[in-house]
């Protein structure tokens, strides 16, 4: 999970995709869809388990030049519950 300090905006180009938030939302991304993750949330995003996702992240870098905040990796099991 990692919480972009101004945020980050996703756009998905290809594949469908996956984005999940600390709280255990998720929602399926495709081709066309832009998500807003704020800034702080912590959350995750990726392909789904039998398809594969391309997508542009945008995040704007605060003071001190930093873009993210990388934090655990999500597990296997996390990711397809």
């Amino acid at each position: 999970m990692a919480p972009p300090p101004q945020g980050q905006t996703l756009y998905v180009t290809d594949g469908i995709g996956l984005v999940g938030t600390r709280d255990g939302g998720v929602q399926e991304i495709r081709p066309g869809d832009v998500v807003v993750i704020e800034p702080g949330e912590e959350h995750w995003h990726g392909a789904t388990p039998d398809r594969f996702m391309a997508h542009v992240a945008m995040q704007e870098a605060d003071e001190s030049g930093q873009v993210v905040t990388w934090l655990d990796q999500v597990t296997d099991e996390q990711y397809g519950a």
